[in-house]
């Protein structure tokens, strides 16, 4: 039987990596992207236009022959540190992830791995120390994106009941090299590099390698036990310390990071700078409490049984600076990155450097 490989959100930053890792591997790899969508496309992958609200428009892209088997891998999603939400959410984090489902279970996918996210678990772990849950419970997490992916998470769980091979991967927040802008994380230090970031703040949060995830979804979707749910963390890293990891690998001076109690009572203003500048905000009451919270999340189920690992976080942001450099990408209005005239949107390297 011939092996098809379906990346949705395939111009992200973890789809795109996957897509190329798939490539790498010598697979026959189906890409799903909304229509005129920009991003990083990659020779060799057969892209699909599709909307993942509209179940009509998937069709195309989980079609098949007889002898063709499907292996789904759904990354597409909206990604939120507002605590409201932003528009669409639920319509692509809940009411996508039906119609993902459905098509799944019409077309007899052989195996699917939902990405869903560290922020569906409740992070109050015994001893600060988080595990993978066996049922997601959106009434004890915060915030409208982490409620819409623990909703989500529970109809993968309740499609395995029904027969669906399906495994879930949770990852923390991910960096790396490989993204354009979108990822709240690399703008962050986009703006830092391009000198639009005056201040930071303190606190932290568990950041993980986008190319460690990418891996750690490709052993899941040989590996993983259907039905359970694997953390794909890295480590703990305060905004001060990714801050002094780029400012070493940039030579760039280092900016001052305020208390968080500080930054909370200012959000309200970032908000309305953010507005008025027509930037995305790096800093909202969500992302603040997300930044105060001390989580930590283990990802020991996933090593002992996918061979997971995490890469030091330096060797990350290292490869995540020596890419933004190199692509030559400035800053567009809304905070994220804009590539120039002389940075071609090709495959980047999974190595490092």
């Amino acid at each position: 039987m011939k092996k098809i490989y379906l990346v949705t959100g395939a111009t992200g930053h973890l789809g795109n990596t996957l897509v190329a890792k798939l490539l790498e591997r010598g697979e026959c790899v189906r890409a799903l992207t909304l229509a005129g969508e920009k991003g990083i496309r990659h020779s060799g992958a057969l892209y699909y236009e599709g909307d993942v609200r509209d179940k009509e428009s998937l069709r195309a892209f989980f079609s098949h022959k007889d002898d063709e088997e499907l292996f789904l891998i759904h990354a597409a999603g909206i990604i939120s540190i507002r605590e409201k939400g932003e528009k669409n959410l639920r319509a692509v984090n809940i009411d996508g992830v039906k119609n993902i489902i459905s098509l799944a279970e019409e077309n007899k996918v052989k195996r699917m791995i939902y990405v869903s996210s560290v922020h569906a678990l409740n992070e109050r772990g015994r001893d600060g120390i988080i595990a993978e849950a066996e049922h997601y419970d959106s009434e004890c997490v915060v915030g409208e994106y982490a409620k819409s992916k623990a909703v989500a998470s529970n109809m993968i769980l309740d499609a395995v009941k029904r027969g669906l091979d399906a495994s879930l991967v949770l990852p923390s927040g991910i960096i790396g090299p490989g993204d354009t802008g979108r990822n709240h994380l690399v703008q962050l230090c986009s703006a830092f590099l391009s000198g639009h970031l005056p201040l930071a703040v303190t606190g932290g949060y568990d950041m993980v390698d986008v190319r460690d995830v990418a891996d750690g979804i490709l052993s899941a979707q040989g590996k993983g036990r259907t039905g359970e749910s694997y953390i794909l963390s890295g480590h703990y890293t305060t905004i001060r310390e990714l801050i002094g990891y780029m400012a070493a690998f940039s030579g760039k001076k280092t900016v001052l990071c305020i208390p968080i109690a500080l930054a909370k009572a200012a959000s309200p203003l970032f908000s309305l700078f953010a507005k008025a500048s027509g930037k995305r905000p790096l800093f909202t009451s969500y992302s603040l409490m997300t930044l105060e919270s001390k989580s930590r999340f283990s990802h020991e189920k996933a090593t002992m049984e996918l061979a997971y690992e995490a890469r030091d976080i330096s060797e990350s942001v290292r490869d995540m600076v020596s890419y933004l450099k190199k692509e030559g990408c400035k800053i567009n209005r809304r905070g994220e990155i804009k590539r120039t005239k002389n940075s071609p949107q090709k495959r980047f390297s999974l190595q490092g450097s």
